[in-house]
């Protein structure tokens, strides 16, 4: 009996340790359980924010489609509206107020200073031509120095926009005796064309000076010539502008010329050019050439000025500014390119009869068509054109209104005068038969 009683506690203590471990098995469980029901809990939880949160989100949006969806419609109506307006200004005849939106061929900057009168007489020339195509040309005053004549006439205009050139650096010539103006001048244009190029951004700036009036087809002409500026970059510049303008040497105004001499009084020029320039302003075109026309396209009446009335009366004042309408759109400009003109000009040398004697001019009138004169150096030239009366003066050993030498005009008639240069046929490609 005593052995079956150990037994028996033997086998409690062991009923009992597996009861424990039962137990705590079933504690470990629970917890398990309990750990993953909590998780699962705070991820319906989490899960039920996310689905609230899209659902305040896609309210928010559908909210938003429906204010854009009216404000469509607010916009589709304000659109029906401008048509019918549109359509209503067309039927009165401004359509080409609204379906053009033009952009600027060229600003057109006067070059002031201190002369009041002298502007507002050029102001109102320019605008004569300008305001029908104000869009085309916008119109800039630039002045250099503080008159207050100049700046409150500038300013009374509401056509155009007034611009101040304050400049009291001090000047320094390069050669004893020049004009301190010119260097002035220089600097003014320097400040004026970077404004409008730079900070104005235009392609094209045409340059007038405060004592010009301009011909009724001004406009017209640099718009083609901007086309040639455009397709020919040999060409520096479009001058309105005639050295040996005056009424006894010109005769068609139809006909333009290239040349070599930089004519300068009303010209236009492009932003890629000047970009080129303006670091050495105002030295080196690097060779580049020129068109001028035959009647000039502006008028210098600026007796007094800078240049102290230098050569006025003999040529200034006898200048014939055009007063043709030119149709230029409608003119073929395609000789006026370089490789062109060479041949287009030659053949009109070529076909000059040649002068000979004493007395050039004597020769000249007496022949019918057109005539060429060679001379030999620069005191030759003064010589013979001293006899005609056109200008005498070379700068940069180039005589005024030159083209590889030789100097055009007409003389009392339709006859042209060629002024040719020894070099100048051979440039031309022609056969000297002098």
């Amino acid at each position: 009996m005593a052995k079956w009683s150990c037994d028996y506690r033997y086998l409690l203590i062991v009923a009992a340790l597996a009861f424990f471990y039962i137990q705590m098995r079933l504690f470990a469980t629970q917890s398990h359980y309990a750990e993953q029901i909590a998780a699962a809990v705070e991820a319906e939880s989490h899960c039920a924010s996310q689905t609230r949160l899209l659902i305040d989100q896609i309210s928010a949006q559908k909210g938003e489609i429906v204010f854009l969806q009216e404000q469509k419609k607010h916009q589709d109506e304000k659109c029906r509206q401008l048509s019918a307006l549109v359509q209503h200004l067309e039927s009165k005849g401004v359509k080409q107020m609204i379906s053009k939106v033009q952009v600027p061929v060229a600003a057109v900057v006067v070059m002031a200073c201190n002369r009041a009168d002298y502007l507002e007489r050029t102001i109102k020339s320019i605008l004569k031509y300008q305001e029908p195509v104000a869009s085309k040309y916008p119109l800039f005053v630039s002045q250099d120095g503080t008159n207050s004549d100049v700046k409150n006439l500038a300013l009374s205009y509401h056509q155009l926009t007034y611009m101040q050139h304050l400049d009291f650096e001090r000047v320094r010539t390069e050669r004893p005796g020049e004009i301190i103006a010119y260097y002035k001048i220089a600097r003014h244009y320097k400040w004026a064309l970077d404004k409008l190029f730079i900070e104005h951004n235009f392609s094209r700036v045409i340059i007038l000076e405060d004592d010009m009036e301009i011909a009724p087809d001004f406009f017209d002409y640099f718009e083609a010539g901007a086309a040639l500026l455009d397709s020919d970059k040999s060409l520096l510049a479009i001058s309105s502008w005639n050295d040996n303008g005056q009424k006894q040497f010109v005769h068609d105004p139809y006909t333009l010329y290239r040349s070599d001499f930089f004519p300068g009084l009303g010209w236009m020029l492009t932003k890629s050019t000047w970009d080129e320039l303006s670091p050495k302003w105002p030295k080196n075109h690097k060779g580049r050439q020129f068109i001028r026309p035959e009647v000039c396209r502006t008028y210098n009446f600026g007796e007094h000025g800078s240049s102290l009335g230098q050569f006025f009366n003999r040529y200034l004042r006898p200048i014939k500014l055009n007063d043709v309408q030119v149709d230029w759109k409608s003119m073929n400009l395609s000789y006026l390119i370089e490789d062109n003109y060479v041949q287009h000009f030659g053949d009109l040398v070529k076909s000059a009869k040649p002068v000979r004697g004493a007395d050039p001019v004597l020769e000249a009138y007496n022949i019918d068509g057109d005539v060429r004169i060679q001379y030999r150096d620069q005191e030759d030239f003064e010589r013979i054109a001293a006899k005609f009366g056109i200008f005498e003066e070379w700068k940069d050993g180039i005589p005024r209104a030159a083209y590889k030498g030789i100097v055009t005009f007409r003389y009392q008639t339709p006859r042209r005068v060629f002024l040719v240069a020894p070099s100048s046929l051979q440039q031309l490609g022609v056969e000297n038969d002098l």
